[in-house]
């Protein structure tokens, strides 16, 4: 639990089969948990929980497309049925180990390209909003800053987090740049930090290209995944509790 209060929700994806989720829990004040569409099993699901419960850290579901093998980083076209199912059985079994566990489920983020896709796409951002309906309206959705989305799903009935990535470069329209094009990830603590700093003091973050973007949002995310994830974690830490 932090000493001090957070200037900003610090979340991570995790479950997702990295080295670094003990050492990362301690440090962030949400976890997006992978719920076996892109990775994640019962096992490392009821791990992953449990290391949340022990650090007093709230629990999100991160679903996906259902593609382990390019870990659910490539569009997939599904029948609203089908996505809608996939979906549905994802959060559904995060949510009954929270239940086993005395754990509340108080978000769904969705992952990859499908955090992509729906952020745009109104049809695919309806169907994650009927899930979350189906399991507990309760649930916040967890998306990205500014997109369509975020007024799709205010205007259904669901509480939104508006995220930004610390981590993750963006293009002119507010967008993650692909992960395909160079810086588009960053490992550069000095550029991070300057990130986190402009996306919290002046609400407003710099595109790869240079232009100035608007930014709301009330989370950010570090990716489990990047090398530099732990040292990142701390430097963000150490600047949220300032």
């Amino acid at each position: 639990m932090a000493v001090n209060p957070l200037k900003i929700d610090l979340n991570a994806d995790l479950g997702e089969g990295g080295t670094q989720d003990e050492a990362l829990m301690p440090l962030i004040s949400s976890a997006n948990i992978a719920c076996g569409g892109h990775a994640g099993d019962t096992q490392s699901m009821r791990r992953t929980l449990l290391l949340a419960k022990q650090y007093g850290v709230n629990v999100g579901a991160h679903p996906s497309y259902p593609d382990r093998a390019h870990f659910g980083r490539i569009s997939m076209t599904l029948s609203p049925e089908a996505l809608y199912a996939t979906l549905h059985q994802q959060i559904s079994a995060l949510k009954s180990l929270c239940d086993d566990l005395s754990i509340k489920l108080t978000h769904i983020k969705p992952h990859g390209a499908l955090y992509n896709d729906a952020a745009n796409n109104k049809a695919l951002g309806q169907i994650i909003i009927r899930v979350i309906k189906a399991i507990d309206p309760r649930l916040k959705l967890m998306i990205l800053a500014g997109s369509p989305l975020v007024e799709q799903a205010k205007a259904a009935g669901i509480e939104v987090i508006e995220e930004a990535f610390a981590d993750r470069s963006y293009l002119a329209d507010g967008t993650l740049a692909p992960r395909s094009q160079p810086g588009a990830v960053l490992h550069d603590a000095d550029k991070m930090l300057a990130q986190v700093s402009a996306i919290i003091e002046r609400r407003q973050l710099t595109a790869i290209t240079g232009e100035t973007i608007p930014c709301s949002a009330t989370s950010l995310c570090l990716h489990g995944d990047n090398q530099e994830a732990l040292r990142f974690a701390k430097l963000i830490r150490s600047y949220v509790q300032q």
